[in-house]
């Protein structure tokens, strides 16, 4: 599919080579327009219905966080490109799909545009869709820790787990268990019974997915109501999940 994008670099010479590389290497791009600075992206971003957004991190007056703080929900994704590996974990942190250190690898950036095509095709076609349960519903159940003991819960009443330090909460049907145990755990315990990490503090009952939005970077709509964002490493695998 055709992915309209723009470039955010203060450097024309960088621009440059990545309009270069686009051109010869990535020909489903189609590159609307460039920015040198945080103003002019943001005329860009919100003058047009972008799929990517290639963004430096370093600009005058500003960099890519402040830029992405005020375009705030979004529904594009972001190529990172930069020549400072320090900023990769606030770059997860920012939901970025891809970081490209410069200088650019063809390779590397051919394989970030390939990861975002596959991803846009997923949301599109999962967009404004009430979403059937996606599997088999295993019947089982699972015990937690207790004080005096341990409680036998049913899997099938668990609508998600969230990540507290090194305990979890489980959210079921109409209630809550604080167990002493860590998300890792039950994303390992409850790994055949149809349950997704969908992102390091939230682990999903496959079967209480009702929607997916590509909004805030791409989040899930649980049977209950609760929004939960999808992490861009987690993106893919629950998207083709999904669409399967």
């Amino acid at each position: 599919m055709e992915l309209k994008a723009i470039i955010v670099e203060d450097e024309k010479t960088s621009r440059d080579i990545l309009k270069n590389y686009l051109s010869k290497y990535c020909p489903k791009v189609n590159l609307l327009g460039e920015a040198e600075n945080i103003e002019e992206a943001l005329v860009l971003i919100r003058n047009n219905e972008l799929d990517l957004v290639f963004l430096d991190v370093e600009m005058p007056h500003g960099n890519a966080f402040d830029l992405l703080d005020k375009v705030g929900d979004r529904q594009f994704e972001t190529v990172f490109v930069t020549a400072y590996n320090q900023y990769a974990l606030d770059a997860l942190n920012a939901h970025a799909s891809y970081y490209l250190l410069k200088p650019i690898s063809i390779d590397k950036l051919i394989d970030a545009v390939d990861y975002v095509s596959e991803i846009k095709e997923k949301e599109n076609s999962l967009q404004q869709t009430v979403l059937k349960p996606v599997h088999t519903q295993v019947a089982g159940k699972i015990t937690i820790p207790q004080q005096n003991g341990f409680e036998v819960l049913e899997v099938k009443d668990i609508l998600y787990c969230q990540a507290d330090d090194n305990y979890t909460q489980i959210y079921l049907t109409e209630k809550k268990k604080l167990v002493s145990k860590t998300l890792k755990y039950f994303e390992e315990s409850l790994a055949e019974n149809g349950f997704a990490r969908v992102h390091k503090s939230y682990l999903v009952n496959v079967n209480e997915i009702v929607e997916y939005r590509k909004g805030k970077g791409g989040y899930v709509v649980l049977s209950n109501g609760k929004q939960i964002i999808v992490s861009p490493s987690r993106k893919k695998e629950l998207l083709s999940f999904l669409g399967s």
